[in-house]
């Protein structure tokens, strides 16, 4: 079945790139509404489906416009921790046209989701699921393809010249476990000291510092030391922010999802191929609760809110 959130959760930060202070609440919604951003500084026509079709300018964050021209960016951490937890429905309002950064990850976004609760709704999931391989091509040999499986599952790979990153990959299966919290919902976004200066110097990421983004040096990483920070990082959150594009489709996926040297982009190219197509898919109700949260391991994350 759907679910969304039983409560209303706020959030106050600033834009990553902007460096403007947002609030942003997250709110329930009614079955079959889906996720949808509002931006609460515009009188008209500022209503904003999450969907891969109203994807613009997706090389550094995953930015969304309606055909008024209203935008909000960086939706992608928001939009990973809703498909992590299951949540098919739900509003959410922002004062200014970009999402809040917090901490570079969707960690924040799973805490407050926890602290409401998730109720089930009375009207059937659907996912998509995938009936063909479909592929599509980026610059030195990147790539991301959407082919048939039996599970939600993703293959991520990233290849960085940088010592501290070199070769990473990753793989994950969205099940309905507390699996995501775990693995990929506290990894922090990530950048190289090169592309930090390149980024300022285009009047870029004045928000962003340490305490929202691990920075990749010659000779050090420069984070945030007082978080964990699990190993191959860089690639767990680009498979993160992978799980919050893919999520544009409105429901999840069925099939495998694998990407070499991808990004924002490449996905949302993807999603562009797959959908141009309707024999490579098709929309199905019974399957399990993919992304559904139902607490299996308590030592890593504390008791939900949960209302079956």
């Amino acid at each position: 079945m759907q679910h969304t959130l039983i409560n209303v959760c706020l959030f106050k930060g600033i834009g990553l790139h902007s460096g403007v202070p947002v609030t942003m609440t997250i709110s329930p919604a009614m079955a079959n509404e889906g996720i949808r951003f509002i931006r609460k500084d515009i009188d008209e026509n500022n209503v904003i489906m999450a969907r891969w079709d109203n994807v613009v300018a997706s090389q550094l964050c995953t930015l969304l416009k309606n055909d008024h021209g209203t935008s909000v960016s960086t939706v992608e951490h928001v939009m990973a921790a809703l498909a992590g937890m299951g949540i098919d429905n739900a509003t959410i309002t922002v004062d200014g046209p970009e999402l809040p950064i917090m901490d570079g990850s969707s960690w924040p976004f799973i805490t407050e989701f926890k602290k409401v609760g998730i109720e089930k709704l009375n009207a059937p999931r659907k996912a998509m699921k995938i009936l063909k391989t479909v592929e599509v091509y980026g610059d030195d040999g990147a790539f991301a393809r959407f082919e048939p499986d039996t599970e939600s599952s993703f293959e991520f790979s990233i290849d960085f010249d940088n010592r501290f990153i070199r070769q990473q990959s990753y793989e994950f299966t969205l099940g309905n476990n507390d699996e995501f919290i775990r693995e990929l919902a506290d990894s922090p976004t990530f950048t190289t000291k090169d592309q930090v200066d390149q980024l300022k110097a285009m009047d870029l990421i004045k928000g962003g510092d340490v305490t929202n983004a691990d920075i990749y040096a010659d000779d050090a990483i420069y984070r945030d030391k007082s978080r964990p920070r699990k190993d191959r990082a860089a690639v767990r959150h680009k498979m993160l922010d992978a799980l919050g594009d893919t999520y544009l489709l409105e429901m999840p996926f069925i099939g495998k999802f694998t990407s070499s040297k991808g990004g924002h982009a490449l996905t949302n190219q993807l999603l562009c191929a797959l959908m141009a197509d309707k024999s490579n898919y098709m929309i199905v109700t019974d399957h399990m609760n993919i992304g559904v949260y139902m607490p299996v391991n308590q030592s890593h994350s504390p008791n939900l809110a949960y209302n079956a």
